[in-house]
């Protein structure tokens, strides 16, 4: 991986939990850092910490005042903010358009505006923080389970269609990181979740190891790749298996 000292790297997402960890630790590797997020007190605060930008604003729209905060170039750019919305088919249309908007299309948008000047020079790096309910699924989070899978589809497009002409792609697909995030999942995170989750600075560091070695998929959780296997060659088997999750935690729920 070319160095960073001095790159321009934007995280969304980015006034707590793994967006701050991400800015942290691209900051102390010499990068130059937009902190993104839509409350501005928490951007500024990560930002006064690090020496970085504070951007605050919806991720969808912050590439431009971003670009220029960066003296014209972005780097990296990391689409970090996601929504962990709960419920099932039957939440409310605005709750799943909130969640495709906010964990898919902003990662469009950003692109959108981004590739055409990291095509003309052949470099760029995109970084999506999917999850792992992006690779396999999430109970009782439909919305989010489905829109973390147009995250990780969107990012594995954008690897396939321009890693030839200079474009990188991670996708970082953590289980239970100690977030906000996961505090909210409620009964559901606690079964599935809270019993094997990392700090957000080991998804850090995992990304980190995959840019070293240009890995597309980035699994701070190694386990992952096993049940992400079994998801494709048994479906039925690895289906079954996360029925006997969702039963636990129905009968816990009663």
């Amino acid at each position: 991986m070319e160095t960073l000292q001095d790159k321009g790297v934007v995280v969304t997402g980015a006034g707590g939990g793994i967006g701050a960890a991400l800015a942290r630790r691209f900051a102390a590797a010499g990068a130059r850092v937009v902190v993104n997020d839509l409350d501005a007190g928490k951007a500024e605060a990560v930002a006064g910490e690090i020496g970085a930008v504070a951007v605050p604003g919806d991720a969808s729209t912050i590439v431009p005042a971003a670009t220029e905060a960066l003296g014209g170039t972005v780097d990296v750019y990391c689409a970090n903010a996601g929504l962990g919305s709960g419920g099932s088919e039957a939440a409310p249309e605005d709750v799943w358009a909130r969640a495709w908007d906010v964990n898919v299309m902003a990662h469009v948008r950003a692109a959108h505006e981004l590739l055409p000047g990291w095509l003309e020079r052949g470099s760029g790096r995109f970084v999506s923080t999917v999850s792992a309910a992006g690779l396999l699924t999430m109970i009782g989070a439909a919305p989010y389970s489905v829109t973390k899978h147009g995250a990780y589809a969107f990012a594995e497009w954008l690897s396939l269609t321009y890693r030839h002409r200079g474009i990188s792609v991670h996708a970082i697909c953590p289980q239970g990181v100690r977030t906000d995030m996961l505090a909210a999942t409620g009964s559901a995170g606690d079964l599935v979740l809270t019993p094997t989750a990392i700090e957000p600075a080991d998804v850090a560091d995992a990304l980190f190891a995959g840019m070293a070695e240009d890995r597309f998929l980035i699994l701070p959780h190694p386990e992952v790749a096993e049940y992400y296997r079994i998801r494709a060659a048994e479906p039925d088997k690895w289906l079954t298996g996360m029925n006997h999750i969702q039963q636990k935690w129905e009968a816990t729920e009663r």
